[in-house]
């Protein structure tokens, strides 16, 4: 609801200068009147000669007085407005940024220059906001155009098997059936990989005391299956690491790590090691397999959404969607850590998570909160 419309800052500005200024004069006046005038002897009802008294000086001093003070009034209206203007002027370009930011264009700058006062730190502040606007609006623009892409592809694949079955009734329908099942599958998984990358993107986490050697204990034994199917000894090793945050994000998170590690483990039969630990008010996890050497420039793409290295060969049973390390990006990220991907000379990545500790986590949330525990 908008309000009724009052003066500008620059008028605002301009009636406290000339104010100030018709005060400080009128101030001096009154000292003059106190400090001289009064000691002049008054003879207004005799004859007046010619040496100074009060009568004569007030008859001459008063309206010169008020000719003086209507003069440094409009001089304190006129230079108080070009003043105020001038002081006023780096605010109207924030102003114009911002409404030219608020019609959708983002990529405009102020840059102001000159010397680092108020004004200039709120635009550089701006400008910093602008950037991480931008930044984030492409972001989720390239998103939301791979996660279509990604969506429509299953739900072509989908359309198409049911058009060969209409046009052909005798089609085996187990074998329809089952390619059905596999589509419908990969695009449940896709679903729920992406509303639980937006959930980790909101950052909307329920605290919780979590210890990372349970969480990946529980993985390393939910995936025993699948290392053993391929040869793959899984071991996990170290100590607690306790953190604060979503048990269950945390738990896709390692979930995520250990299952890329197996997957990728090529050829079969080698090694994934989970470590975990906890110093300096640091939690860690350690996430090494062994496998095919990494390109350095490919590691960097690997958190990105829908990425999909030439050398992370997958077998259909797991194809994956595309969003493992992205979901686990957003995890770590939502839960204040950061996260370090190093290809090992060997062959393989190294994965290392780090999280602030129990107590760290939870002073960080009662400082963003103004002091109330979340």
């Amino acid at each position: 609801m908008h309000g009724s419309p009052g003066l500008s800052a620059r008028l605002k500005l301009t009636l406290s200068y000339a104010g100030f200024l018709l005060l400080t004069s009128a101030l001096l006046l009154a000292v003059v009147w106190v400090f001289l005038l009064r000691h002049v002897p008054d003879n207004s009802k005799g004859l007046l000669g010619i040496s100074p008294n009060r009568y004569l000086l007030l008859h001459t001093f008063v309206p010169a007085a008020a000719s003086a003070l209507a003069c440094l009034l409009v001089f304190g209206l006129l230079g108080g407005w070009l003043l105020a203007g001038r002081m006023l002027a780096p605010l109207t370009r924030i102003t114009d940024a911002a409404r030219m930011a608020g019609n959708g264009s983002l990529s405009h700058r102020i840059r102001m220059k000159g010397r680092q006062d108020e004004f200039r730190q709120l635009s550089d502040a701006f400008d910093s906001m602008l950037e991480r606007i931008e930044s984030h609006v492409a972001e989720q623009q390239r998103f939301a155009a791979n996660a279509s892409h990604e969506l429509r592809t299953p739900l072509a694949i989908s359309r198409a098997l049911l058009d060969v079955a209409r046009k052909d009734p005798t089609r085996d329908r187990v074998e329809l059936i089952e390619r059905l099942y596999a589509v419908n599958g990969r695009a449940i998984d896709l679903t729920e990989a992406l509303l639980l990358l937006s959930r980790g993107d909101r950052g909307n986490l329920t605290p919780e005391s979590v210890d990372l050697s349970l969480i990946a204990e529980e993985a390393a034994e939910t995936l025993l299956p699948l290392a053993e199917q391929r040869r793959i000894t899984l071991d996990v090793t170290g100590g607690a690491a306790h953190t604060t945050g979503s048990a269950e994000l945390l738990l896709r998170m390692v979930t995520n790590l250990v299952q890329n590690a197996v997957v990728h483990n090529i050829p079969d039969g080698g090694t994934v090691t989970v470590h975990t630990e906890e110093y300096d008010d640091t939690s860690v996890l350690r996430v090494e397999n062994t496998g095919r050497r990494l390109p350095a420039d490919l590691v960097p793409t690997l958190t990105e959404p829908f990425q999909r290295g030439a050398e992370r060969v997958r077998t259909d049973e797991h194809a994956g969607v595309g969003l493992g390390l992205a979901i686990v990006h957003s995890i770590v990220r939502a839960h204040e850590g950061a996260l370090d991907l190093t290809p090992r000379p060997a062959g393989g990545l190294l994965v290392t998570v780090r999280l602030p500790a129990a107590s760290q986590a939870s002073s960080r949330r009662v400082d963003r909160t103004g002091g109330v525990p979340l």
